[in-house]
């Protein structure tokens, strides 16, 4: 039997301005071959380190289109294969599978071609406050960074804890961790922003369900060199005495530092080790990353387009989840999500719900591409 000719439409060629794009990302990823091929590329080794990433994320770019060209060029040759009778049925299986092939390339090439975020990669720091609710908010405070520490923990990532103000009934006023992992901040990015607790307090009486708020901010740490210019004079460091718990050592010793970055009138205390060395060590890093945080919003809030990605945006003052125990919920106002496992959720299983905020994100970031591209 005559076998069915494929009659659709050949698929539409990629946009020009991408196949533009992916034929300047061919030509650089050989110019970085000649570079790194030289004699004298290790001789700056900060270039080299450039060179070689910069290599690292174009090679898979490149090598995708080369085979959607390679694609193209065999459903061009099957195509002239077609006016011969003998070999017609085997071009038309050929531009077939040819067909299939570059649909699905054009999409990987599409994803491939998003932009990365640069911090994806660092470790970060993990800031949760008590907000509205007084006690109970405290508690929920502490209920959420249990939830990132055991997250974490099923990541196998390092968790430090960097500073905290516990508040009487148990929880913290504020508390800051340190989060030590690959792809640490790819995954917790979007955790920054309002959460949203509703519940009986364990200090209600009555039975009545309470609302409060706890504000979670998750920033990217900042290499040690040259991401941060910290100047000495524009810090005034103090140090003092550590309030709380922790025994006659540390209420002897004036071993807790606060540090205050004058410009921006950025605040970090750090109390929680006995050394004084190591409480300025790691309240320095926390204010290079708090400082590297303002001028990240300042650059996007300048390049922000109308087009402002809602899950992405990371604006602390916007409630993006609530939790509800008596109905057993966690709601994701952003994008709608609703999932019925608040106890597993409570106890890190964060996985469906950083998923699901990964994959709205990219189709943001994909329709973003295809407008630009149009």
């Amino acid at each position: 039997p005559a076998r069915p000719t494929d009659t659709r439409p050949p698929p539409s060629p990629m946009k020009p301005s991408i196949l533009s794009k992916l034929e300047q990302l061919s030509h650089r990823l050989t110019e970085i071959d000649g570079l790194l091929a030289a004699e004298n590329a290790t001789a700056n080794l900060d270039e080299y380190r450039k060179l070689t990433r910069e290599h690292a994320e174009l090679g898979p770019v490149v090598a995708l289109f080369k085979d959607y060209r390679a694609a193209e060029s065999d459903i061009a040759t099957a195509g002239e294969m077609l006016a011969d009778p003998e070999m017609k049925a085997l071009a038309e299986d050929e531009i077939r599978s040819g067909r299939g092939k570059l649909e699905s390339l054009e999409a990987e090439i599409q994803k491939a071609l998003l932009p990365k975020d640069p911090n994806d990669e660092r470790n970060l720091f993990l800031e949760v406050r008590a907000g509205t609710g007084g006690d109970e908010s405290a508690l929920f405070a502490g209920d959420l960074l249990r939830m990132y520490t055991r997250y974490a923990e099923r990541k196998r990532w390092q968790v430090e804890l960097v500073s905290s103000s516990a508040s009487e009934l148990g929880g913290y006023k504020e508390a800051i961790v340190r989060i030590v992992g690959q792809g640490a901040y790819s995954k917790l990015k979007f955790e920054s922003g309002g959460h949203r607790v509703q519940r009986v307090p364990e200090t209600e009486a009555q039975g009545r369900i309470h609302t409060s708020a706890c504000t979670v901010a998750v920033l990217p740490e900042a290499d040690e060199v040259g991401d941060v210019v910290l100047n000495p004079s524009e810090l005034r460091i103090d140090t003092f005495r550590a309030s709380g718990a922790g025994g006659q050592h540390v209420n002897r010793t004036d071993s807790a530092v606060r540090i205050t970055h004058l410009p921006t009138g950025i605040v970090v205390e750090c109390q929680d080790d006995r050394s004084q060395h190591k409480n300025k060590a790691r309240a320095m890093a926390v204010l290079a990353a708090r400082i590297k945080d303002v001028q990240t919003r300042e650059q996007q809030s300048k390049i922000a387009s109308e087009r402002k990605s809602l899950i992405g945006s990371g604006d602390r003052s916007e409630r993006i989840r609530t939790y509800n125990f008596p109905q057993g919920r966690v709601t994701d106002h952003r994008i709608n999500l609703t999932l019925y496992k608040i106890d597993a959720i409570m106890d890190g299983d964060l996985g469906e719900l950083i998923g699901a905020l990964s994959a709205e994100h990219q189709a943001e970031q994909l329709a973003a591409l295809s407008e630009e591209a149009a």
